[in-house]
């Protein structure tokens, strides 16, 4: 039987209840569905694969451990999201308060690109998303927490915001600011733009020719890296 086929059908938040109910692979579901994008989010937010696989490690256990406080007022994609942004500011404020530098070398940004990434995607690719990440890891977590979310992800404001768990407004004062900060650093990278031509806002608030440019999907990340996941499937 295909992987997740005996939950064809049923709802994120009906894996939740049956989670809470003792099911021992109802989470472990949820984990199947959501892992990719959740990865995606911590690696980009952190631009560090080692402190991301943690991340999204705490974030898993958290969501386990809570699973009884879901109360269906958002989508179960959000509240995981939301759980998942917060463990990375967590261990982005802690890595500021060590003094640590987030992707200053060569070596580290290298890290950043999955094997098959490397292989198949043509080097100019590669070569913008370490660029890109290492834009990113200059701005401050809140910063690039929303940057990530509305830029790179594709959520609308709203869908950040409640993510985040903060007004819309201060989505996008801090996508304003980060934007602010990363264009000197990408304007190169987006030549097609340089004419100032009018952008479609695409429901996301956004200046023309100011957004981060789109990374790869999420698929990219590296879903398959097994630290990304350990701690969920109901194990936790």
């Amino acid at each position: 039987m295909a992987e997740g086929a005996a939950f064809d059908g049923v709802s994120d938040q009906d894996l939740l209840a049956r989670h809470v109910d003792g099911d021992p692979d109802a989470f472990g579901e949820i984990v199947r569905r959501h892992r990719d994008r959740l990865w995606a989010v911590a690696l980009r937010t952190l631009g560090d694969r080692e402190e991301a696989a943690d991340a999204v490690q705490d974030a898993l256990v958290s969501a386990y451990r809570a699973a009884h406080t879901f109360r269906g007022q958002s989508a179960v994609t959000t509240w995981l999201h939301r759980i998942t942004v917060n463990a990375c500011l967590d261990r982005a404020r802690k890595a500021a308060s060590r003094k640590t530098s987030p992707v200053d070398d060569t070596e580290r940004l290298e890290q950043l690109l999955e094997p098959h990434e490397s292989a198949s995607a043509p080097a100019e690719r590669n070569d913008l998303h370490r660029q890109l990440i290492e834009a990113l890891g200059t701005l401050p977590p809140d910063q690039r927490a929303a940057l990530v979310l509305v830029d790179m992800q594709g959520y609308p404001v709203a869908e950040a915001a409640r993510v985040l768990d903060v007004p819309t407004g201060t989505v996008k004062s801090r996508c304003a600011r980060g934007r602010a900060r990363l264009l000197p650093l990408l304007t190169h990278l987006r030549p097609e733009n340089a004419g100032g031509g009018k952008e479609s806002e695409d429901g996301r608030n956004r200046a023309s020719g100011t957004s981060v440019p789109p990374a790869a999907g999420p698929t990219d990340a590296g879903p398959s890296d097994s630290a990304a996941v350990k701690g969920g499937g109901g194990r936790a």
